[in-house]
């Protein structure tokens, strides 16, 4: 299974970035979608996730309002719009694949992409 992000880079505060991650090899309907991020020294925290079924979708309290997360069944791909831009959310974001059937859970994470906010 790869999952491969892209997207990422250098914004100005207020700025816009749109991440991408693309997954290979599952059925990527089973799959709810999430990405994370790591803000340099930190722990690595959740972003967004958007369901499997229904395709609901969670944000954290820092990004709501700004970031948006969406899912096309068709490609395979999750996506991460992120609009106004701050200083706060330069980190490697990661892409994160999950899906629990019964007892067994599976999980499958991108390397990471860059995204850097400064003027």
């Amino acid at each position: 299974v790869q999952l491969v992000e892209s997207g990422g880079g250098s914004a100005q505060p207020g700025g816009s970035l749109k991440l991408v991650c693309s997954i290979s090899e599952v059925t990527f309907t089973l799959y709810d979608m999430s990405w994370y991020r790591q803000p340099p020294g930190k722990e690595r925290e959740l972003v967004a996730v958007i369901r499997s079924v229904g395709r609901e979708t969670t944000y954290a309290d820092s990004v709501k309002g700004r970031f948006t997360i969406s899912r096309d069944n068709d490609k395979n791909t999750v996506y991460l719009q992120m609009v106004s831009l701050e200083p706060e959310d330069t980190a490697v974001y990661f892409c994160k694949a999950s899906h629990r059937t019964g007892p067994a859970k599976f999980a499958y994470w991108g390397k990471g992409t860059q995204v850097t906010v400064s003027s």
